[in-house]
C-alpha cells in the first residue's frame, strides 16, 4: 500500500515560502491505477519525485508497504528506490551509448549482489521486451529507435527489477497519437499483469480518462474527480 499522510512542500525564497504541494494525503492499494492531471506549476510532478523518494518532503509521510523511505539512510534510500520504485520519465532517458537490452538492464546491475542473477535477470530483460514489442531491438542503440519504441523501453527498464510502485511522468507527452495509444495500453496492460502501484502525470485527458481513478491538482493540492467503480 502507498500512503501519502498531509505531505506539504514549500522552499524558501528571497520573498518568503514557496508553497508547491499543500496538505496532499493519498492511499493507493496494489493493483490500483491513478492518473493526475493539472495545469503546469500545480506540483504535479513535485509530487511524484516525492512518492518515488527523489525529493523530501517538508511535512507529512510517504510510507510504502509500511517502510517510510525518508527514514533511511541515502545508501538505503537509494537501495530501496532501485527494489521497489520504477519510473518512466517524458524523455524517457535511456543511456545513448548502451543497447536497448543494456538500457533495461542498467538498474539490475546497481543491485546489491545478493540479488543478481545475471542469467536470470537478462532472461527477465528478454521477456519485458518482448511483451512491448522490442523483442527484434535488443542491440539497436536508443537513437536508432522512434519515439514510440524508446518510451516502451524505458517502461520494461522500469519493470525489469519488479517494483511495488511505478511512477509516470507524461509518459506519452513527446508521443504522437498512435505511439501515445500503444504506450498507455501497454502501461495499464502490464500494470494489470503485475499488480503494481501504479501513479501516471499526464496532461492528456486521453490517458488519464483509461484509469479507473483520476486525481487533479489545482495550486498544490490533490483533489479526486473519479473514484474507482
Amino acid at each position: 500500500m502507498l500512503s501519502v499522510q498531509h505531505v506539504s512542500k514549500s522552499y524558501p525564497t528571497p520573498r518568503g515560502e514557496l508553497q508547491i504541494l499543500a496538505d496532499v494525503t493519498l492511499t493507493l492499494e496494489r493493483g490500483q491505477a491513478a492518473s493526475i492531471m493539472g495545469p503546469s506549476g500545480s506540483g504535479k510532478s513535485t509530487l511524484l519525485y516525492i512518492l518515488g523518494a527523489l525529493e523530501r518532503p517538508t511535512r507529512g509521510t510517504v510510507t510504502l508497504d509500511g517502510r517510510d523511505p525518508f527514514s533511511l539512510g541515502e545508501r538505503d534510500q537509494a537501495a530501496f528506490r532501485n527494489r521497489s520504485v520504477g519510473f518512466v520519465f517524458q524523455d524517457h532517458s535511456l543511456l545513448p551509448q548502451c543497447s536497448v537490452l543494456e538500457n533495461v538492464l542498467s538498474p539490475t546491475l546497481v543491485a546489491p549482489p545478493s540479488e543478481r542473477d545475471a542469467g536470470e535477470d537478462e532472461s527477465r530483460a528478454r521477456a519485458l521486451l518482448a511483451q512491448v514489442g522490442l523483442a527484434d531491438r535488443l542491440d539497436h542503440r536508443p537513437g536508432e529507435l522512434s519515439g514510440g519504441e524508446k518510451q516502451r523501453a524505458a517502461l520494461a527498464r522500469a519493470l525489469i527489477r519488479n517494483p511495488t510502485l511505478l511512477l509516470c511522468d507524461e509518459p506519452t507527452g513527446n508521443l504522437d497519437r498512435a505511439a501515445a495509444d500503444t504506450v498507455a495500453w501497454l502501461l495499464l496492460d502490464l500494470h494489470a499483469s503485475r499488480k503494481t502501484i501504479l501513479v501516471v502525470v499526464t496532461h492528456n485527458p486521453a490517458l488519464a480518462e483509461r484509469f479507473p481513478l483520476a486525481y487533479e491538482m489545482s495550486e498544490g493540492t490533490l483533489q479526486p474527480c473519479r473514484a474507482s467503480a
